[in-house]
């Protein structure tokens, strides 16, 4: 599950972020090489894949299949995958820190979703639905505070 401290940066990200729906956006530019750009919109769009996915397995009661995609696809196994590394260099300290966070949220999640195989019950979903949520938050904080367009 995400910790309270965690939970906090990210309400912290967002809420200083300003309102979702404001007229005026005042999220950080990040300015990166064109081709650099084109690397990270292809890798948020599969995130977006690779969460469309597990929700699937999900829906299916297959976390194993769920936790496979997330680790390869999100979690930090997959760091290398997306160049992490040589896009990190080019980032605020802060949003490679809510990019770090959402790889190690999918990891954890992984290790939730193999426990929930062991007691498929409703404390057991709930805790596979909680671990999933912290990956979207950690997105979320870093889309609300920063743009790279």
């Amino acid at each position: 599950m995400i910790s309270r401290a965690k939970a906090g940066l990210a309400l912290l990200l967002a809420l200083t972020s300003g309102p979702a729906l404001s007229a005026e956006d005042t999220r950080e530019l990040v300015e990166l090489p064109a081709m650099m750009q084109d690397h990270m919109l292809a890798n948020m769009r599969d995130h977006l894949v690779a969460l469309e996915e597990i929700l699937g397995h999900l829906a299916q009661g297959n976390t194993d299949d769920a936790g496979k995609v997330a680790e390869g696809r999100l979690g930090m196994s997959s760091l290398d995958l997306h160049g992490a590394s040589h896009m990190a260099q080019f980032m605020p300290e802060a949003m490679a820190a809510a990019g770090t966070e959402m790889h190690r949220a999918a990891s954890r999640f992984v290790l939730v979703a193999q426990d929930a195989e062991l007691a498929p019950d409703g404390e057991a979903r709930q805790a596979v639905f909680g671990a999933l949520q912290a990956v979207t938050a950690a997105c979320n904080a870093c889309h609300q505070s920063f743009k790279i367009r």
